[in-house]
């Protein structure tokens, strides 16, 4: 039982604060760590240094196990219990990592750090709409994905800052901040937000009825299924650009400064996102960016036709670059609501599921796209068309079925 927990309801722009933090805490756990993981292949795994690169990947692997877990025990024990004991794994994996010995220990160290991350990604989500729903929460969600989308453009920076004042074990540190000013936040000031009434009991038989009724929702799994489409460019693009960069542009020495530059453009669609949803509407939006973004791709496979010259074919290429993840910005937030509005209920196994299915297919989707690279941004560009187009054909045949208030 925590001692006094406050009981006063957050006000709206510290609640949000609060949720973009801790959503925040995902994206600078991978992107701070990437100036670091040369050094950890040569000092940890001298005989083969690239073992340095599963940092990466196991740390979302733990993520992708947490976040199926996480949700239901929330919405056995409350959310707010879930939260703390989330961080307190990401913080005792941080700490463990930052005293790793071998790549082994490291990558231990990562896979608890990232089950202990599944929780602020999964739970903050259920936290939202559990207090907020319809275009109020995807007003908030927009809020929080301005932040989450600002943390990669600074954390590769922060990690080579730290790198270079002390070591790359120093990062970890920073991570053990970063869970420690969250949890604190979260313990003194943030009440529970899922009464005891509605509460579902953790049992095989609750927990099979709730993904019954989130598979057999057509309007949940269309918008999961766009969600999909949405972010699978993501995924492309970030397995591609560096490549890209360097071979077609020999940009590869600046490429973090363009990318900072694109984060910072996206992060600005969700903030135009938090303004616009709640006079227009979470569908309608999103309609909008899926079709600019099919007209943009076909615009621009039709231009990479011509063999334009140098640093025009460069600007014409970020310009694709920037419309792309700024579409993203204006259609997750968006998407995350409107797959979630029915699911206010079980807010916690309804976000894992919604969470767990769209990362897994968009990044299945992404691999044969990202694989295809020919030297050309050709298959990049063609993908995002095919990705976009059929996104806008779900939104438009989820009309059919979206209610006025989801409009």
């Amino acid at each position: 039982m925590i001692p006094f927990p406050p009981t006063k309801p957050l006000r709206f722009g510290e609640f949000v604060a609060l949720m973009a933090l801790m959503s925040a805490m995902i994206a600078f756990a991978i992107d701070a760590m990437l100036p670091a993981l040369p050094v950890i292949g040569a000092e940890l795994s001298p005989a083969a240094p690239t073992r340095g690169q599963l940092v990466i990947p196991v740390f979302v692997l733990g993520l992708g196990l947490g976040i199926m877990v996480c949700g239901p025990v929330s919405d056995a024990y409350g959310r707010k219990s879930v939260l703390l004991g989330g961080l307190v794994l990401y913080v005792g994996g941080s700490l463990l990592a930052s005293h790793a010995m071998t790549i082994e220990a490291l990558l231990g160290a990562r896979l608890l750090q990232g089950l202990g991350a599944a929780a602020p990604r999964v739970v903050a989500t259920a936290m939202v709409r559990d207090l907020y729903e319809g275009r109020t929460m995807a007003r908030v969600t927009s809020i929080i994905m301005t932040l989450f989308v600002l943390v990669p453009a600074i954390a590769p920076t922060i990690g080579a800052g730290i790198i270079a004042l002390a070591d790359w074990r120093a990062i970890f540190y920073a991570f053990v901040a970063f869970g420690l000013v969250s949890g604190l936040w979260l313990f003194l000031r943030q009440p529970e937000s899922l009464p005891l009434a509605r509460r579902r009991p953790l049992s095989p038989s609750a927990i099979g009825s709730a993904l019954a009724e989130i598979g057999t929702n057509r309007a949940v799994m269309v918008y999961v299924a766009a969600l999909v489409f949405s972010f699978a460019p993501l995924f492309t693009w970030l397995s591609n650009l560096p490549i890209i960069f360097d071979e077609i542009y020999d940009r590869a020495a600046t490429f973090h400064l363009w990318f900072a530059a694109t984060a910072l453009i996206a992060g600005t669609a969700s903030m135009a996102n938090a303004q616009l949803v709640m006079r227009l509407g979470m569908r309608t939006l999103a309609t909008f960016a899926f079709t600019w973004q099919v007209l943009v791709s076909a615009l621009f496979l039709g231009l990479l036709q011509i063999d334009l010259p140098a640093p025009w074919n460069f600007g014409l290429f970020f310009a694709f670059m920037c419309s792309t993840f700024f579409t993203i910005g204006l259609t997750f937030g968006n998407l995350n609501a409107l797959a979630l509005q029915p699911l206010g209920h079980i807010a916690g196994i309804g976000s894992s599921v919604v969470m767990s299915l769209s990362t897994i297919g968009a990044a299945v989707l992404s691999v044969p796209v990202a694989m295809a690279y020919n030297g050309t941004p050709d298959t990049l560009v063609a993908g995002n068309l095919a990705f976009a187009g059929a996104a806008l054909a779900l939104l438009l045949y989820s009309r059919r079925f979206a209610t006025a208030d989801m409009a």
